[in-house]
Parts: structure tokens; C-alpha cells; sequence
């Protein structure tokens, strides 16, 4: 039987076949007026339904059937029916949800009309209809208004989408398309219903899935795209995808992942390019079709169309750009156990090469807890197992319940187990409201995918429905018969979870492990069988028991178990194995030391036979090679059952452990100055940045004055003004100012339970803090006291934010610190702030001052949009700028221009307190606004003088160019064409290469090193934090805390006027070549694999200049008839960075969370200083070269290598060119922001050049004339290489 699946599986294996475009913008162009959209039949109704698309299939049929041939017309083979919004939840709005059946059932019938149209004029061609099925408005993962609780439930949503699934059936589409997935959990929703729906009617259509990324590579609720597909992977589909949001050119990578991740046909219908601002899109139908033909040439897609903003036109270009071009070949994709949550997590069991993946799906360091591809499932958020949890779960106390769960992440756990079944709680409600906070509170960072616990399936399946990643049952088993077991089974499925099955069936549970193995296997087969599971999501728990009871029969339970687990993954191939480790050393509760110790030794054995997962406490687990040698060998007699009196040995032993102790050594003497009165001790130790004694000072000191408050504004505000005036008096500098802003965050953060309770007994509640209260839980209490709002006694509040489309926070969070400091209350917002976010915090804290960082010359722009954005919205607070590449000038010229308050460029972190006190000090204010205009005003003169100055035209520019003799000069030939890749480059060989000058800068502290030891003011101090720096550098080093990865190459280049032109046909990205070309006039002179940058020239006529030099003056012309050539390189020792950051910010230590974004810096620039070596000796000219370390920090060798974004090249936009050359981010994991910052912010790149008088230069600034030659050669408007080249603009863009 030839059924619409056949017919679609035959068309997709010849060709790729392409879906319709927007719906929405041709009903836009239409001006459509509240009659149309109500039409007769609508003309009373009590709504408004201007928004109604849906409901045109009703109310205007012909428009919407016209709609559809005018994209069949274009080529389309699929047409979608108007039916986004039809569901019953998203019909409510309008007060039209009983005709959610009505009108699925009439759009479905107008998209067949056409189509059938179409096939009968051309049944070669046969057109097909997708019933389009979107997200609503609803969002059931999330719900940041009001955390943990959701506006309608996972049941409704089911039975909404079950309707609108109805109604499409019912109408004949061939297809279902659910599409525009922003939050999964919708998604998930949808598909059970569709699965439902063909259960109770036994049928079955093809499915595809199609998900919404964001700028940013996440969806709307967080997920990465590897996830989202994890997340939805239960489910039979025909095929996934991704559409909405972006634009081909930033879809790019993520339709390439999903490429290689899915077992079957690829659908791809991104937006007509980003929104351009002004209601439209920022794309064209040429660059569109561009793009789209370039994954079907990668062999990416099988489907490919438009979402909104296209149209027929685009449709059109895309059906003809893609004929004759191959489908993608679906991949033979190896079966895997993989979960997920906001990332994906998978387990891998290939022996001892294999790897867990972890957070952003990059491969984690071997797991020391002890193997590799072992997956620790943390326990502590068990009522059942933790007492502590089970009591804030019955108090309602969830934010402390949450603190559990993400401690037991930052421990290790990769899978967090959440049990609620307790006597005296509701166990659906509980399961429900903490899964519910979790996702709301979840963050990539401490991120796990969830195991739902219960011996009550109404907990459990109340549990799933509260899921958008894809997580674990557990368990289910036999006891209760195949038929019980089946249902269940089928139900996990249909939900999108894997499921532990216990060996337990009808006769109880296992013992042996001949009945562990029966019992599994039968389970196997009954589960691969008759419920659809594959075999990779079923995980045997063949029952750890509890040995050492004194019991005979219990002696050989640890035996018993290692074997099963040998022969179930022996004889149920796929499969996968855990346990619950604590229940082995339940005998010895009370004794942590041995239960402990028993659990490592148990876990290494276990894992030795083949277990998989392991439900243990993730913070207490002892290292199996680190316990007592007399403890181990007793604990093994017992677990390997190796003698019969091992119990009572153990035992005997156990007594003297718990009796002694671990603990050994007398107490040390303590210091002078603990002695102290408390306040000199608190003095003290904020002064010398000491935070040993800090909580146990805190809590005196709170008993001594009575309020928290009173600790915050006395002893702790009279030593952190000590330290400010030292700073301002430059007798402390910026490294030991961190330091005591380190304890100071301490202290503060042990005093916030306290300040909570006071809070509530002032409300009238009741509220005890109990010895848990002292937990240290705010990273910033100073800063959050509550979400916003400034503590008591703040000197006033300053928002800080790295704008949009930059990554570089150092410099930032250094001021941040010096203004805390100083008892300003500080809102960090972190890098890449929209101006929306910005303004809107600072409107909701009431702020005083608003600060923009930024470290890329595109952020200059963005600062102006913010100034512009707040004279619109008639701000009146002053506006401070600083970071590498802002200036007073520019601030002058380009940023104070565009708002009428007081807008400061501040030019180091010393310097911002002073700024920071005349600028709220009403009495001086008005006075230092007055001296900084003029400054200002004499800044704006001087640049206007500067641009008076001569400038040739480009053309002139181009004649005086650089002038070398291509008959005689060198030109050397490197050892290799193509790529080359650093998977990991030793960190301890790039430590040589460091320039340790710019880290001093970075602290404030000039000088040159080494010569800044020998400074009389900073020596001392510099010596201090170059110690400091090289013992972090040691630890990461040792412990592999940052990971250095780089790719590079060299290929055959020419220039062609001034743009280099790159030829790579011959070798191993001969595609990517393909796929990157620009297409111009000129390219015609060239192969079709040739990749252009195009470069920029000198204008600006300085005395006694002779030439006007360009990059591309250092590459052979291609009527020279040389052979030159060019190299590439992108490097980054950023991996792990934020991480290991976020883990001292976490401690309140900023000291070494700036120490370490500074040093993955320096080594970054150390990689890059190292390849270039390399890359010399490999490229011929260098291999002579004996420089010495200090030399090659001066660059005193031949060559350069210049970055795009610095003055030689300063258009940061040719990174994308360049980083498609390199395939940086698939080699590297380097990725670029909207705004070209690379990410890792500890990263660099840029282009090599060979030529023996090639030097470093500035481009400064450039005439309309060049900027209009330079537009044409990239492809951008005029407007656009303005935007991106403002600074150099030599009039007024």
C-alpha cells in the first residue's frame, strides 16, 4: 500500500523537497481591517479579532486558499495550514475555543483544495499538507512571574492540542507539523497528545518536530539544541527541525548539529534574517537562498522553507537554488543512553577511552569519583533518605530545599533523584511545586536532568508531566504482573523518560543473582517487545542489600550483586545498570567513616563489573585509593564475603574508628592578633583580606551589637572605610582591595538569615533561624539583600553592565568591587546587557548611576544606543563609560552628544569612586557636570580639527600604496595546505610564553616585568599577586581546571586591489571554502572555491608619510606571478573559565574569580604567542629564529598577525569570514556574539602574514569614498559598514 509516508520516504530520498513560507507576512501586506478578520459570520461578536488569523480560514476562506497556491505556485511541495494559533488555549483570547474543531477541520480542507489543485496539473509533482500546530502563549516549563506555579496544567494543554489534532485529521492533512518549540514541555504536551490520539484511533501519519534557538544557541526555557531533540527523541517522529526566531546565517550552526544528531529527515524554515527594528527583517531573498543552498550543499536538510517575514518570492529562489542538489543522507546514528535537562548528558560505555558529557555537551574531565563513564545520581533531595530535606519540604521551606539539589550538582551529581514519599505530605503536590521551582530557578550552570522517585505511580507520572528535559523513572517493576508493568512502561514512554526497573516481580524481590538476571531478562524482553522501549533507556537495578548484619544469609548480598550486573549487561546488550550505594552500608549508620569508606569500596567494585549509575550522596563519598588500608581490607573481606568472621571484625573495628575519630594534631597557636578586641579582628582581617575567623567574628559581633545591620554598618562599613581611603590614597592596591571585599561578602552573607528573620518578625510571622541559618547562600548580599533593592545605609545604587554583544566583564568587575568597597551598592547585570535590561533595573532599584562596560569597538555603538535610549525615556541619572577601547574622546564626540545628563568616561577603577561621590553629592554635582562638559566640549573641538586634517582620496591611497619588488622578494612556501587542529594544548608549555606586563595592568599596578618588582610603591604588592597568580596557575595546570583548544592553517593567496583572495579548493574544507565564497563581479577571475577579505587602507596623511599601507599590500597581486600565500589562526584558553569563576563567586572570593578570568586571558595570548612560533618555523621563514622569551613578548621576529577588530583590520564583522575558513567553532568551541566578541572571552584570533617588511599599523580614519568601495566588496550597505566602522569615520556618518 503506497501510503503518504512511502510516497513522502521515496521523494526525500531523490530530492529535497521544500514547505511553504510565512502565512502572517502576506496576510500583513493585505491590511486586513477588523471587518475582514470578522467577516458575516463574525460581524457581532464581542471580541475584537484583528489578531484572529485563524479564524480568516472561517471568515475570509478564498484569501487563505489563495495564500496557498500563490507558494505552490513558487514550488512549494508542502503547504501548512493556517492553523499556528488553533488550539483551544490559544483560541481562548479570542473567545472562540469551541471552534477550535471547526476551523482546524476548514483550514485543513483549504490547503488540500489547493494542493490537490497542484498535483492534478502535475502528478509528478505531487503537493502535500502539514498541519501546523504551534507553541501557544502558554508556557508550561517556565513561569517566571510566579515561581512554581503554571497558568494552566500539563492535562489541559494535552487536551487542547488533542482537539486542534482532531480537527486536522478530520480535515485530511497528510502530516502533522508541531513547530516553533520554544519550551519544550509544550512540545512534550503536544506529542502525547498526538500519540494518544493515534492509539485510541489506530492511525498513523507522519510527524515532524520542528524547535525555536535563540540567538545564543538556547530555546526560549534554556535548553541547547542537543537537548531539545533529547528531550523529544521518545517520540516515532518523521523527522525534526528548527525554524522561527533566526535567520539561515544564524541558524547555521545549530541546523549542523541537529544534522549529525538525527536519525532522520532534517526540516529547516528560518525567518527572513533578524529583526531589522523597523517591523521587517533584515535579510533578503538572495542572501536567504544563499544560505539555504549552502546547507543543502553540506548536506544538512531533507526539507527547507521560510518562516516569518518570507514569502512567495523567497519560496521561489529557495525551490530553484536547491534542484538537482542531493538530499541529506540520514546517518547511521550509534544508539546511546542520553539525558537531558537544560543540556544533554550522555553515557557512554566504551571502555576505558570513554567519556560523560556534561553541561554545553563538551566532555568533562574523568570523573574522579571513580570512573569516567559513571554517572553519579545525587540523593539528597530524597525525604525518604535526608532528614534535613524531608523537614524543609514540610515546612515549605522550598528556596533552602532548592539550595540542596544545587549542592548536590556543585558536588557532582549528574542526575539529581527526587523522592516525596512521606506519611504526612501530599506527594503529587510537593513532586509537582519543587520540580516546578527547580526549572524555574534552573540555570545552564547547575543544570542536571531529574530522576522522579516514588513507590506511588500517581507521584511519579505527577512528576513527568512536569519535565521538559528528558529524565528517569524510577522505578517500576513486576511484582504487580506484565500487565501493570506494560501500562506503566508504555505511559514512561509516551512521557519521554527512561525508566529503572527493579528486580522484583511477582515472588518478590531478588537475592540471588541467578533470580536478578531472570527477573531482568524477562523484563527486556517485555519491555523491547510490546512497549516500544529501545534498549539504551532501560536501566536494571538489581537491588543493592545491606551486608554486615550479623545474618548469614545477608554475607554474600555484595557478591550477588556485582554478578548480576556482569551478566545483565552480558545478556541484555544496551542496557544499563545503577543502585542505591547507601543501602550496601546501612549497618554502620552513625559512623560516617566507615559507610563512607564502605561506599567507595563498594562503588569500585561495582563499577568493575559494569555498573553504570549509582544513587549516592555526591558530597560524601571518600576516594577509594585514599582509605585506610586496615579499613579497606576489613570492609572487602566483608563485601567479597572472603572470610566468615569479616562481619564481626569489621564491627570491632568500627567501634575504635568511631571512638577516635579522624581527626589528629594538637591545635596551633593562635595569632597576636586574634586576641583582639573583636571589631580590630574584623578590622584586621579586611584589611589583610583574611577570612578564616570570619564567620565565628561575625557571629560575636552579632551578639555583642545586638542587629545584623548594626555589624554591617559598625565594625564591618569602619573597615571597609579604612580600606577605601587606603586605595584612594594609593597606600592599598586593586589586588588587596578584592581580597578584603572578599571577606567583607563573607561576613555580609553570614548575617543575611539573620536580616531574613528580622524581616519576617517584622511582617508579624514567625521566624526562627535555626544553626542551618548560618548556610552561606547569597553570593552577594550587599548586592541582593532583596532582588534590587539597596541595604540599609547604602551610600547609593550604581547599575553595572557589559553591553550587548560583549563578553569582557574584568574591568567591570573590578570597579564593581572598589565601589562596594566604598559601601555603594552595586547591581551587576553581567555581560551582553540588552539596553532594555539595563534601563529597566535601573528604573527598578531607583538607581543613582548607571555604568556600560565594554572591550570591542562594536560596543561603542551599543553605548550609544543606550544614551539615546535613555534621553528618550527622559532619564536623569548621570551615565558613566569605561572599558579597553572607550576613550574621553569618543564618550566626547559620540556617547554625551546623544543624552542631556552627565555622561563621565571613567578610565580606571580608582578612579570611579571619586566620580562615582561628586556625581550623587548634591552639593558638588552641578559643579563637576560643569568641569566635564568643557572638557568634553574641548575633546569635540580637538576632533574636529582632527577631522579637518588631510585626508587622500582613496584612490590616491591606493596608487601610493606599499610598494614591494615581487620579482625578487622572498616568498616562502609553508610545510602544509589546509587545517590543522590543537584538540588540547598543555597549559604548562604556554606558561613560558606569558606576558605578564598587561596581568599587572589589568590590577592597576604599571610597570614593566619583571622591573615591577623592583618598584618602591607597588614592588611589594605586585610580588604578592604574581605569587598569588602562578599558585592558581599551578592548580589548574595540575587539576586541568582550563581547557587550551586551537585550530590553524595556510593556503595559496593573491590579492586582487585590495582584497585578498584565498584559494583552499585542493584541500580539507574544500566545502566550507564553497560555502563561505563571496559573491562578487571579481570572483569570476577566480576558482569557484576562492574565500575574499576584503581590506581597508591608510587615508590619513601624516609628515613626512610616503605611503598609504593596507594588509593586503603584503600578499602577492595575482598578475604578479607569484605564488603567496596567507595563514589563519583562532585559539582560546577560555574553556572552563566561567566555571571555575563561578565557583569562587560562589565563595564570595572575587579575588580569584577575576585572578582567573586574567590568567585564561594571558594564556590565551600565550597560545597565540606560541603558535605564531610555530607557525613560523613550519612556514620556513622562522626555522633559523633563536629569540629569547622577552624577544618574542616584543615581537622582535618577521611577520605579523593581525586580528580583525584592531586598528591594521578594525572591522569586526570579517571574523565570520574568517572563523568559516577555520571552522573555529566546530575545532575550537570558540563561537562568536552578535556584536563579534568571541566566546570564551579568553580567546584571539586573526590572519598571519609572511611578507619580510609586513609590521603592524593603524588604518585611522577613511573618506565616503572608500567606506562606499569597501561596501560594495563585503556585500553591506553603506549604512551598515558606518554602523560597524564608526570610529574611523573621517566625516560625519
Amino acid at each position: 500500500m503506497n501510503t503518504i509516508e512511502d510516497q513522502l520516504r521515496t521523494l526525500l530520498d531523490e530530492r529535497i523537497l521544500v514547505i511553504d513560507g510565512s502565512m502572517g507576512a502576506l496576510l500583513f501586506q493585505k491590511k486586513l481591517s477588523e471587518a475582514d478578520f470578522r467577516g458575516e459570520r463574525f460581524r457581532s461578536h464581542p471580541v475584537d479579532l484583528k489578531n484572529a488569523a485563524d479564524l480568516l480560514c472561517l471568515s475570509q476562506p478564498d484569501l487563505i486558499t489563495d495564500i496557498h497556491r500563490a507558494y505552490l505556485e513558487a514550488g512549494a511541495d508542502i503547504v501548512e495550514t493556517n492553523t499556528f494559533n488553533a488550539s483551544v488555549v490559544s483560541l481562548k483570547e479570542f473567545e472562540v475555543d469551541h471552534l477550535t474543531h471547526e476551523i482546524n477541520v476548514a483550514a485543513a480542507g483549504l490547503a488540500r483544495k489547493a494542493a490537490d489543485e497542484f498535483t492534478q496539473r502535475d502528478p509528478s509533482k505531487p503537493r502535500f499538507v502539514a498541519g501546523s500546530i504551534g507553541p501557544t502563549k502558554i508556557q508550561l516549563a517556565l513561569n517566571p512571574d510566579v515561581p512554581g506555579e503554571r497558568p494552566v496544567t500539563f492535562e489541559e494543554m494535552v487536551a487542547s492540542y488533542t482537539e486542534q489534532v482532531r480537527g486536522l485529521v478530520d480535515g485530511g492533512v497528510d502530516l502533522l507539523l508541531p513547530e516553533t518549540a520554544f519550551d519544550t514541555l509544550n512540545m512534550k504536551a503536544c506529542l502525547f497528545a498526538i500519540a494518544t490520539y493515534f492509539e485510541q484511533h489506530d492511525i498513523d501519519i507522519p510527524v515532524f518536530v520542528s524547535g525555536t534557538i535563540f540567538a545564543g544557541g538556547r530555546t526560549l526555557t534554556a535548553q541547547t539544541v542537543e537537548a531539545f531533540y533529547t528531550s523529544v527523541s521518545h517520540f516515532p517522529m518523521f523527522g525534526a527541525g528548527l525554524n522561527c526566531s533566526l535567520g539561515p546565517k544564524q541558524m547555521r550552526p545549530y541546523v549542523e548539529t541537529l544534522s549529525a544528531l538525527v536519525p532522520a529527515p532534517i526540516i529547516c524554515f528560518p525567518n527572513a534574517g533578524l529583526p531589522d527594528g523597523m517591523g521587517g527583517f533584515d535579510s533578503n531573498p538572495v542572501e536567504f537562498t544563499q544560505e539555504i543552498r549552502e546547507f543543502a550543499e553540506n548536506g544538512w536538510v531533507n526539507i527547507v522553507g521560510g518562516c516569518c517575514g518570507t514569502n512567495p518570492e523567497y519560496i521561489r529562489r529557495v525551490a530553484d537554488a536547491v534542484t538537482g542538489l542531493a538530499p541529506r543522507r540520514i546517518p547511521d546514528v550509534r544508539h546511546i543512553t542520553a539525558l537531558s535537562d537544560l543540556n544533554r548528558l550522555e553515557l557512554r560505555d566504551e571502555g576505558p577511552e570513554s567519556s560523560v558529557q556534561s553541561p554545553g555537551n563538551e566532555p568533562s574531565a574523568p570523573d574522579p569519583k571513580p570512573s569516567a563513564r559513571f554517572l553519579l545520581i545525587g540523593e539528597r533531595t530524597n525525604v525518604t533518605g535526608s532528614r534535613r530535606f524531608a523537614r524543609l519540604i514540610k515546612e515549605d521551606n522550598f528556596d533552602e530545599a532548592l539550595a540542596v539539589a544545587r549542592q548536590q550538582i556543585e558536588n557532582g551529581a549528574n542526575i539529581i533523584d527526587v523522592n516525596m514519599d512521606e506519611a504526612l505530605l501530599d506527594g503529587e503536590a510537593s513532586m509537582q511545586k519543587f520540580l516546578w521551582l527547580i526549572a524555574d530557578n534552573d540555570a545552564p550552570d547547575h543544570s542536571a536532568p531529574i530522576m522522579v522517585d516514588s513507590s506511588k505511580w500517581s507521584v511519579i507520572e505527577a512528576g513527568l508531566k512536569c519535565l521538559q528535559g528528558k529524565g528517569v523513572v524510577n522505578s517500576i517493576s513486576l511484582k504487580e504482573g506484565e500487565e501493570k508493568f506494560l501500562e506503566q512502561a508504555r505511559l514512561i514512554r509516551k512521557y519521554g523518560a527512561a525508566a529503572v526497573v527493579m528486580a522484583f516481580d511477582e515472588e518478590g524481590q531478588a537475592v540471588t543473582a541467578d533470580r536478578k538476571v531472570e527477573i531482568s531478562k524477562r523484563a527486556y524482553r517485555l519491555l523491547i517487545e510490546e512497549a516500544g522501549f529501545p534498549p539504551e533507556d532501560i536501566i536494571f537495578d538489581p537491588n543493592i542489600l545491606t551486608v554486615a548484619t550479623g545474618m548469614d544469609e545477608h554475607n554474600n548480598y555484595a557478591v550477588e550483586f556485582f554478578e548480576a550486573v556482569r551478566r545483565i549487561k552480558q545478556e541484555c546488550p544496551g542496557a544499563k545498570t545503577s543502585g542505591g550505594v547507601s543501602n550496601v552500608s546501612f549497618s554502620f549508620r552513625g559512623n560516617d567513616v566507615v559507610r563512607e569508606a564502605m561506599n567507595a569500596a563498594f562503588l569500585y567494585h561495582a563499577i568493575n563489573a559494569g555498573l553504570d549509575m549509582g544513587i549516592v550522596n555526591a558530597g560524601q563519598l571518600a576516594v577509594y585509593e585514599e582509605i585506610d588500608k586496615p579499613l579497606l581490607e576489613l570492609i572487602e573481606d566483608v563485601l567479597l564475603n572472603r572470610r566468615p568472621d569479616a562481619t564481626e571484625r569489621l564491627i570491632a573495628h568500627a567501634e575504635k574508628v568511631k571512638e577516635t575519630g579522624t581527626r589528629t594534631g594538637a591545635k596551633p597557636q593562635a595569632e597576636e592578633w586574634r586576641s583582639a578586641p573583636v571589631e580590630e579582628r574584623l578590622k584586621h582581617a579586611l584589611l589583610k583580606g583574611i577570612a578564616d575567623h570570619v564567620d565565628a567574628d561575625t557571629e560575636e559581633a552579632r551578639q555583642k551589637y545586638g542587629r545584623p545591620l548594626n555589624v554591617i554598618q559598625g565594625p564591618l562599613m569602619d573597615g571597609m572605610s579604612v580600606v577605601g581611603e587606603l586605595f584612594g590614597a594609593g597606600k592599598m592596591f586593586l589586588p588587596q582591595v578584592v581580597k578584603s571585599a572578599r571577606v567583607m561578602k563573607k561576613a555580609v552573607a553570614y548575617l543575611e538569615p539573620f536580616m531574613e528573620a528580622e524581616k519576617a518578625e517584622a511582617r508579624g510571622q514567625r521566624s526562627e533561624v535555626s544553626g542551618e541559618a548560618t548556610a552561606h547562600r547569597s553570593p552577594d548580599t550587599l548586592n541582593q539583600i532583596t532582588k534590587h533593592q539597596a541595604p540599609e545605609g547604602a551610600r547609593g545604587t550604581i547599575v553595572l553592565a557589559t553591553v550587548k554583544g560583549d563578553v569582557h566583564d574584568i574591568g567591570k568587575n573590578i570597579v564593581g568591587v572598589v565601589l562596594r568597597c566604598n559601601n555603594f551598592h552595586v547591581i551587576d547585570l553581567g555581560v551582553m546587557v540588552p539596553a532594555e535590561t539595563i534601563l529597566e533595573t535601573a528604573i527598578e532599584s531607583d538607581a543613582d548611576i548607571i555604568g556600560l562596560s565594554g572591550l570591542i569597538t562594536p560596543s561603542l555603538d551599543e553605548m550609544v544606543q543606550v544614551a539615546k535610549e535613555m534621553q528618550r525615556r527622559e532619564f536623569s541619572v548621570p551615565l558613566l563609560i569605561g572599558g579597553a577601547t572607550t576613550s574621553a574622546r569618543h564618550t566626547a564626540v559620540r556617547i554625551a552628544p546623544q543624552y542631556a545628563e552627565p555622561v563621565v568616561h571613567v578610565k580606571d577603577a580608582s578612579l570611579s569612586v571619586p566620580v562615582v561621590e561628586k556625581l550623587i553629592d548634591a552639593e558638588r554635582r552641578d559643579a563637576f557636570a560643569a568641569e566635564n562638559r568643557d572638557r568634553q566640549e574641548r575633546d569635540r573641538s580637538n576632533y574636529a580639527d582632527r577631522q579637518a586634517r588631510k585626508l587622500v582620496p582613496y584612490a590616491e591611497a591606493v596608487e601610493r600604496r606599499f610598494r614591494t619588488d615581487w620579482q625578487s622578494v622572498e616568498i616562502p612556501t609553508p610545510s602544509f595546505l589546509g587545517l590543522r587542529t590543537i584538540e588540547d594544548q598543555p597549559l604548562e608549555e604556554l606558561r613560558e610564553y606569558i606576558d605578564w606586563s598587561p596581568f599587572f595592568m589589568t590590577w592597576e599596578l604599571k610597570g614593566k616585568y619583571p622591573q615591577i618588582f623592583e618598584d618602591p610603591n607597588v614592588g611589594g604588592e605586585a610580588r604578592k599577586l604574581f605569587d598569588d597568580a602562578n599558585k592558581l596557575l599551578d592548580r589548574i595546570i595540575a587539576e586541568r581546571l582550563l581547557v587550551a583548544k586551537g585550530v590553524y592553517g595556510f593556503w595559496p593567496a593573491a590579492t586582487e586591489g585590495d582584497d585578498v583572495v584565498v584559494e583552499c579548493e585542493k584541500y580539507e574544507q574544500y566545502e566550507q571554502c564553497e560555502k563561505s565564497k563571496v559573491s562578487s563581479a571579481r570572483d569570476s577571475s577566480h576558482s569557484s572555491h576562492s574565500f575574499r577579505f576584503p581590506m581597508l587602507r591608510q587615508q590619513w596623511e601624516r609628515q613626512g608619510q610616503t605611503d598609504f599601507r593596507s594588509l593586503a599590500d603584503y600578499i602577492a597581486p595575482v598578475d604578479s606571478g607569484r605564488t603567496d600565500s596567507i595563514g589563519a589562526f583562532a585559539v582560546t584558553a577560555g574553556h572552563g573559565c566561567d566555571e571555575l569563576a563561578a565557583k569562587f563567586d560562589a565563595d564570595h572570593d572575587e579575588y580569584n574569580s577575576i585572578m582567573t578570568k586574567a590568567l585564561a586571558d594571558r594564556l590565551a595570548e600565550a597560545f597565540a604567542e606560541s603558535l605564531h612560533e610555530r607557525v613560523r618555523r613550519e612556514w620556513g621563514y622562522g626555522a633559523g629564529e633563536s629569540l629569547s622569551k622577552a624577544e618574542l613578548i616584543d615581537e622582535k621576529y618577521r611577520g605579523i598577525r593581525p586580528a580583525f577588530g584592531y586598528p591594521a583590520c578594525p572591522d569586526h564583522t570579517r571574523k565570520r569570514s574568517l572563523f568559516d575558513l577555520l571552522e573555529a567553532e566546530q575545532r575550537t568551541g570558540i563561537t562568536l556574539t552578535d556584536s563579534y566578541a568571541m566566546w570564551p572571552a579568553a580567546s584571539v584570533s586573526g590572519l598571519y602574514f609572511a611578507h619580510p617588511q609586513a609590521r603592524y599599523f593603524a588604518v585611522d580614519r577613511i573618506t565616503r569614498d572608500q567606506v562606499e568601495s569597501y561596501a560594495e566588496r563585503t556585500g553591506m550597505t553603506v549604512r551598515e559598514v558606518e554602523r560597524w566602522l564608526g570610529p574611523n569615520l573621517g566625516y560625519d556618518g
